[in-house]
């Protein structure tokens, strides 16, 4: 990692340089991911090896950079996303606050394999305790690929990053131009470039050639507005899913396993087949907490839409998707948040 040598910079008008005053300094962590892949020949997009281009290699094919900002960079790990970890999570997110209470850094980009972005992203949503920006931002073809797009991605990441109007957003996703909240954002696809969308009410803004314009702000507390934080033990969630035919095997096999809540991904408004409706009940009747979410993709599960939760100790996730409602609920028991009326109001704020 290059060592911050230089004051606080005040962040360039609309992205692009500024000759009256230093560029913002941003830390860029890289963690690997397909934006940091190799493939045999620039035509393969699929056969490739995530994570074995190093972050100097990936900031080196970006020479604009250095008309945004000051780089700091640094390699936090180098993994297929597919394979993130609770203790990586945790590694990332604290070096991530320690970054920020510098006052060397105004800003810190994450790059990111697409496959868990969301969820990474959401996790440092609500645990990262500063107002600067934190943008994470991926891609969809490895770095060897013909019209690589993380090259662009990373600019449009570092450029977000050094902007006035992102600080107070919360933790951003930057991607094929356009700015996400890390709550809303989804990927939608598993080969187009343009593979990340906020299906339920839209990106934040966008960026494009050094410029950054926000249409909307995010409303629902986030970093410094909510009391998570890294360091206490994780706790054992996880997802199931809800489709014809479905047994109770899965949920019964979990409370057996020791799990501390149960997400599942209901069909359409969080509805339950009634075999896994029953195991689930019996499962929130022993205190494990028990989420409804849905597979459809967007839309939001209203309460008591699907179930009565009340009479079976449910709690809906509202719009989050079931791995971002499995992020959140695995915070929330870490803090202590326990019973379905305490569970629900947490998910109705965060």
């Amino acid at each position: 990692m290059n060592t911050p040598t230089s004051s606080p910079a005040a962040p360039p008008d609309q992205g692009a340089a500024s000759t009256s005053s230093p560029l913002p300094r941003i830390a860029v962590l890289a963690t690997g991911g397909t934006i940091a892949g190799a493939a045999p020949d620039a035509t393969n997009t699929s056969g490739y090896q995530a994570g074995v281009v190093g972050v100097e290699q990936l900031l080196s094919v970006v020479p604009a950079l250095s008309t945004v900002a000051r780089i700091a960079p640094e390699q936090v790990a180098s993994v297929d996303s597919k394979d993130m970890a609770m203790s990586l999570w945790t590694t990332l997110a604290q070096r991530v606050n320690a970054l920020l209470a510098a006052d060397e850094i105004d800003g810190v980009v994450i790059t990111h394999g697409t496959d868990t972005l969301e969820e990474t992203a959401y996790l440092l949503h609500l645990t990262v305790k500063s107002d600067k920006p934190v943008v994470l931002t991926a891609a969809m073809r490895p770095a060897s690929a013909l019209s690589a797009d993380g090259p662009l991605n990373l600019l449009n990441a570092v450029t977000v990053a050094g902007h006035a109007a992102s600080r107070g957003q919360g933790v951003l996703v930057a991607f094929n131009n356009r700015i996400h909240s890390a709550r809303d954002v989804v990927k939608t696809s598993t080969y187009a470039v343009d593979a990340f969308h906020s299906p339920e009410i839209g990106a934040l803004g966008w960026v494009q050639d050094g410029r950054v314009e926000y249409q909307r702000a995010v409303v629902r507390p986030h970093t410094l507005g909510t009391g998570f934080t890294i360091g206490a033990a994780w706790q054992h969630v996880e997802v199931v899913a809800s489709y014809a035919g479905v047994s109770r095997i899965a949920v019964d096999a979990l409370v057996a396993a020791g799990v501390r809540g149960i997400v599942v991904a209901g069909t359409g408004n969080g509805s339950i087949h009634a075999s896994m409706q029953q195991a689930l009940a019996d499962a929130a009747s022993q205190g494990i907490a028990v989420v409804r979410s849905s597979r459809v993709g967007s839309g939001h599960v209203m309460r008591n839409g699907a179930a009565a939760d009340d009479a079976l100790g449910f709690v809906s996730a509202g719009s989050l998707n079931p791995y971002k409602a499995r992020v959140l609920l695995m915070l929330a028991l870490a803090a202590g948040v326990t019973g379905p009326a305490a569970l629900q109001k947490t998910f109705d704020t965060y």
